[in-house]
């Protein structure tokens, strides 16, 4: 088999999982892009090992370890994703940029008079 074949159906792979991240705006579909991507990826590096016909199948230890890193990923990703929802009620990824910015949300509290700091009553 050429290796043009296996080559050519990882790069589909990989621009669709690329569209995915691009375009969707769910974080469960985002994910599953990312895990589209990381098989062409997979898919790649075992056509190579093949092709090369190495003798330790570093592409297949490769494949390995990045479905392990997937893995790892998306339990993760979804434990996180799972989160958001909880607390926004939504998964969306446009509504969910503000994950660190805690004062933008909450109102800000009322700062104790000058006078009252400089006796030392505001604590």
């Amino acid at each position: 088999m050429h290796l043009a074949y296996p080559v050519v159906l990882a790069a589909l792979l990989f621009g669709i999982g690329v569209y995915g991240v691009l375009a969707r705006r769910n974080a469960v579909l985002v994910l599953m892009s990312v895990e589209l991507m990381l098989n062409a990826v997979n898919l790649n590096l075992v056509a190579f090992d093949a092709w090369l016909r190495d003798s330790l199948h570093a592409g297949q230890a490769l494949t390995l370890f990045t479905i392990t890193v997937a893995a790892a990923e998306i339990g993760l990703g979804l434990a996180i994703v799972l989160l958001v929802f909880r607390t926004r009620g939504s998964a969306d990824v446009d509504r969910i940029t503000a994950l660190g910015d805690r004062a933008a949300e909450i109102p800000a509290q009322a700062e104790p008079a000058p006078d009252a700091v400089s006796k030392g009553q505001a604590l």
